[in-house]
């Protein structure tokens, strides 16, 4: 029989705490099947050693868990790299930072004052067919793929938007970087999905988008230039033929978080 105390309850709770906390963010951040491959792993060597006392397998597989995890930063360096980078920016870190910043009314307005402009932007280029590719930063640093591009350091404003994106414009071929509610550079490098699940008629733009979206947390928004659709993507997942007042919720929530 198993003497359980008060503590070992409170142990066994924060223990599922932070399991469930960790696999929140594998899923969002799309680890989620190196989640479940360590803990199916984690059981078995747990059936093995500690209840059924199987000598060899737990041996064998004792010697697994000793190099296990750099067996599985040498696999898995990408998706472990992108879950550690969303651990360390993620959400609910913000929590700590608003304990020693405390945000005035005016500062939650300007985080909300960058949505409509980018909405009538994306609008105004969805019915004139105007390519576009807008990455908005979010938990994880974008100033490295910025850096790619020419900087421009402006206000977010509608008429610039469409400037950059026009067809005769030299930067309208790259992405638009927004940072700090500000428009930080354009004609920017991203990452290119190769997801086979895209389908084949999205073109290049929707595959960059798609590949910010799985390299980091940032909201992109694509503006097709064949059909003038507008499709988002966010958390390595992509939405397309969206309206404008889905993009606007989208966009809504995000700064709503952002200002949590």
């Amino acid at each position: 029989m198993f003497d359980l105390g008060v503590k070992d309850i409170i142990d066994i709770l924060l223990f599922a705490m932070l399991l469930f906390y960790i696999y929140r963010l594998m899923k969002e951040s799309g680890t989620i099947n190196i989640f479940y491959g360590v803990l199916a792993f984690i059981v078995i060597w747990a059936l093995a050693s500690e209840i059924f006392d199987m000598k060899l397998i737990g041996t064998i597989l004792d010697k697994f868990m000793a190099i296990g995890l750099i067996i599985l930063v040498i696999i898995f360096q990408e998706p472990i790299k992108r879950f550690l980078v969303e651990l360390g920016s993620h959400r609910s870190m913000r929590f700590l930072r608003n304990i020693f910043h405390h945000r005035r009314g005016d500062e939650d307005a300007e985080s909300l004052a960058w949505v409509m402009p980018i909405v009538y932007a994306c609008m105004s280029m969805s019915k004139s067919k105007t390519g576009a590719l807008i990455v908005i930063e979010q938990g994880i640093s974008l100033e490295s793929y910025a850096a790619s591009g020419d900087i421009i350091d402006s206000n977010i404003n509608t008429r610039l938007i469409e400037n950059i994106f026009f067809k005769n414009s030299p930067l309208h071929d790259g992405a638009m970087v927004i940072a700090r509610n500000r428009i930080e550079a354009a004609g920017c490098i991203l990452p290119v999905s190769h997801d086979s699940d895209v389908p084949r008629t999205l073109g290049l733009r929707h595959r960059s988008a798609l590949g910010i979206a799985q390299a980091t947390d940032a909201f992109a928004i694509v503006v097709s230039e064949e059909t003038g659709n507008i499709s988002v993507a966010h958390r390595g997942k992509l939405a397309t033929r969206l309206s404008s007042t889905e993009l606007e919720h989208r966009l809504n929530a995000i700064a709503i978080t952002s200002v949590m």
